[in-house]
């Protein structure tokens, strides 16, 4: 019996055979002893059953639900395509032994780059900028200048690798930046040339906010309406991380009533966001449709962080980049890192 890895059915077309994403190279599966298939179904949500004889899983967006563990007696792996797990039950892998990783190396720096391009946008005004080109209203480009960014402060809500990545980006436009991150350690804030702070202090300083932090339960509706009126009437928010993280309702009232100049958004509370949101009604929002960090680079990178955590298994040890770590330690994962090996070397030497 080979070592058998699924892919969520959302890997491909519907109704097709054509992969979505082309630039995930499965072949980098095609060892001895390994055998790969795609899901037939269970487009939103892993349903229970479709993991039995599985031993690893490699998922974009359905959600992993404890019901979809069930059955799953071989599972060693959830292998989650990005860095947001806030569709895994984390728990649930972690009581059946089951390792959830996540794949930052394909996701730093071109979330890092959509974030840098946000405000560089917003900076310069390119989308009203356009609007007047396409419109022929060159008269009226006086009246709406660009913000230069050297001098000006640049806030992070958190400093994981992502925050961290776009502080190397921005460097060379010699911004002040200020941070806030209950978990980052101080001496490692100022050793990369910022200043660590609350939240009200660093939104009250900030003239641009890049949210960059993981939706957890602390995390969700961080930025309210409280936030918003603690920040400067000329400050700009983006928003590169997870949607619930910032109150979509408070922000589009703070952008309609001028308590912020703008925001940028790769993010919403729902997606896909409703047509009729009034939030797609205003000129001072730039939009993305959870999609301004894809690049083929990134989901080449993105698949080669998945199949090497997946191949490590394959070979009885412990993969990279793992959420749950505590699991590692535990009898049952151990168990099924060794049955996986075992499957593993059994087909390749018959």
């Amino acid at each position: 019996m080979s070592f058998r890895v699924a892919f969520t059915a959302d890997f491909l077309k519907p109704g097709s055979t054509e992969p979505v994403f082309p630039d995930i190279d499965a072949t980098a599966l095609d060892v001895p002893g390994v055998d790969y298939h795609i899901l037939t179904e269970g487009v939103d949500e892993i349903r229970p059953g479709q993991l039995a004889d599985t031993d690893a899983v490699v998922v974009l967006g359905p959600k992993v639900s404890a019901a979809s563990l069930e059955g799953a007696d071989q599972l060693a792996v959830v292998a989650r395509i990005g860095v947001g797990f806030d569709a895994v039950d984390v728990e649930a892998c972690t009581r059946a032994g089951v390792a959830l990783t996540i794949t930052p190396d394909g996701v730093r720096r071109p979330v890092a780059s959509a974030a840098l391009a946000f405000l560089l946008a917003q900076a310069h005004r390119l989308p009203l900028k356009d609007r007047l080109t396409r419109d022929g209203r060159w008269g009226e480009k006086p009246q709406h200048m660009g913000i230069g960014l050297r001098g000006r402060t640049l806030g992070l809500v958190g400093l994981g690798n992502i925050g961290q990545e776009i502080l190397a980006l921005i460097a060379p436009h010699d911004m002040n930046i200020v941070v806030t991150d209950p978990y980052a350690d101080p001496d490692r804030v100022e050793g990369l040339g910022a200043q660590l702070l609350d939240l009200p202090s660093m939104l009250g300083r900030a003239d641009f906010v890049i949210v960059c932090c993981a939706l957890t339960t602390q995390t969700h509706h961080l930025i309210g309406e409280t936030e918003f009126r603690q920040m400067k009437p000329s400050a700009h928010l983006i928003n590169v991380a997870r949607g619930p993280i910032v109150d979509q309702k408070a922000l589009t009232g703070a952008l309609q009533q001028g308590e912020i100049a703008g925001a940028a958004l790769d993010v919403f509370e729902r997606e896909p966001v409703d047509l009729d949101d009034p939030l797609l009604g205003l000129e001072n929002v730039i939009l993305a449709p959870h999609a301004l960090s894809w690049t083929d680079e990134s989901f080449r990178m993105m698949g080669e962080s998945a199949f090497a955590g997946i191949l490590a298994i394959a070979r009885g040890k412990a993969p990279d980049h793992v959420v749950n770590r505590d699991v590692l330690d535990s009898s049952a994962f151990k168990k099924r890192i060794a049955a996986c090996a075992g499957r593993a070397t059994a087909d390749e030497e018959s």
